[in-house]
């Protein structure tokens, strides 16, 4: 018979939800910001491939003149998800839930091993845990980069009265291509992450909401079995 258990506090589904909307506002504000001075491009040396968000781009979306609107919303929005951060951080903190979270010694090779896995070129299951070291990476990675996004925000914002900040990362101008990249990390990573939640089916997104799963006997008892295999090696070390 199936049963439910707990996956995820309220404090971190809370935190993650509110997530969703402040960041798709912070981009979309960037966007208009970004519109007075769209510098960035790919390419290699003098040659561009392409230019980010031509004008045409920015005509369609409609996010052209609006730079004024823009950075009122973006530096409003700022503070909900430097608080939101701050009070995930605090939480994961306080609750020991970091230990699961932050990466350890056997995390690299074991992301490897679940990127392998999910393309189909291995057959090794990822560990029935929490997070898996993938999982370890991509999150302590994002927790990173939204302090990286505030402080290089700071710097761009008020660059005279946080010259301190603006020079540890390198001047103005490297403060605001790290911020813009920063923010493109954020996309790649929302991508990549809806993708794996799709993959991983419908339990994964209604423990995200609920904060529970449903476990049945035989992923018990699969989970039982993973833990005594990887539990034998450590036993013959000792």
């Amino acid at each position: 018979m199936s049963s439910f258990e707990k996956k995820f506090a309220l404090a971190v589904r809370c935190c993650h939800w509110m997530n969703v909307p402040v960041l798709l506002v912070m981009l979309w504000s960037g966007l208009l910001i970004y519109w007075a001075s769209p510098v960035y491009r790919i390419g290699l040396g003098s040659v561009t491939l392409f230019t980010l968000f031509p004008d045409a781009i920015f005509s369609a979306l409609g996010a052209a003149y609006r730079r004024a609107e823009g950075a009122s919303i973006h530096f409003f929005f700022m503070w909900f998800f430097a608080i939101n951060g701050l009070i995930y951080v605090a939480y994961t903190g306080v609750s020991g839930e970091y230990r699961e979270l932050l990466p350890n010694r056997r995390s690299f090779r074991e992301a490897i091993q679940v990127v392998l896995h999910d393309l189909g070129l291995s057959h090794i299951e990822p560990p029935p845990r929490k997070f898996n070291g993938a999982q370890q990476i991509a999150y302590t990675a994002v927790i990173l980069m939204g302090a990286g996004s505030l402080s290089t925000g700071l710097a761009i914002y008020v660059p005279v009265q946080c010259g301190w900040l603006a020079r540890l990362f390198g001047g103005y101008e490297w403060a605001r291509w790290e911020h813009f990249w920063l923010a493109a990390g954020y996309v790649v990573f929302f991508i990549i992450h809806v993708a794996q939640v799709a993959r991983a089916g419908w339990g994964t997104f209604r423990a995200m909401v609920t904060g529970y799963d449903v476990v049945n006997p035989a992923d018990r008892r699969d989970r039982r079995a993973s833990g005594l295999a990887s539990a034998r090696p450590l036993e013959k070390r000792r």
